[in-house]
């Protein structure tokens, strides 16, 4: 199984991208996690420009369409996902009725130095693939005062923190399966 991970901040050692590397190493046998790079380069979201040919939402699009499955990992600003996160959002899903994120399984992790891990924008992401029609794993996971959580390797060094995140990577890889055993029985009735 492939898993696209997209890190909603664009900070170069952000925890948020480190935690791709945590996830890679919790991830169960069989699935493999790759990462979404250039989020900062994706323009904001303009209905206007929906029509032109915008090389890097294409290959936005082109990515999510190829994985099997998305990981977000967002960190939270002012209460909320990170705009460029929202962005990336809103262009995989337009045009409308042409999303790359309509039945695409996802699994959202948060993070955050703070005590509550990022919830809100947790819950931000979740809402949002709910219109898009993104599967999401319904598991919550927010690690809070995550920079006390992950070593220099990019490792979770607390217990709690790797049994929600190894749990998360479970559960996708079932929602995976349950998604696709369905869609296996829709095209042989």
């Amino acid at each position: 199984m492939k898993v696209l991970a997209i890190s909603g901040s664009l900070r170069k050692e952000a925890l948020s991208t480190r935690l791709i590397n945590a996830a890679a190493d919790l991830a169960p046998d069989g699935v493999e996690i790759s990462r979404l790079d250039g989020l900062e380069e994706i323009p904001g979201f303009n209905q206007d420009r929906e029509s032109e040919v915008l090389e890097v939402v294409e290959e936005l699009r082109r990515q999510i369409e190829s994985a099997d499955a998305l990981l977000i990992i967002t960190p939270e600003y002012n209460a909320s996902m990170p705009g460029q996160l929202k962005n990336a959002i809103d262009w995989a899903s337009r045009p409308h009725g042409e999303s790359a994120l309509a039945g695409k399984p996802a699994a959202i992790l948060s993070s955050s130095p703070m005590p509550f891990g990022a919830i809100w924008a947790n819950q931000q992401v979740r809402k949002a693939f709910t219109i898009t029609g993104t599967p999401t794993v319904e598991r919550e996971v927010a690690i809070g005062k995550v920079d006390e959580k992950i070593d220099d390797s990019d490792r979770l060094t607390d217990d709690v923190a790797r049994a929600d995140l190894s749990a998360l990577l479970a559960e996708l890889n079932e929602l995976v399966a349950v998604i696709a055993d369905q869609q296996d029985k829709a095209v042989a009735a």
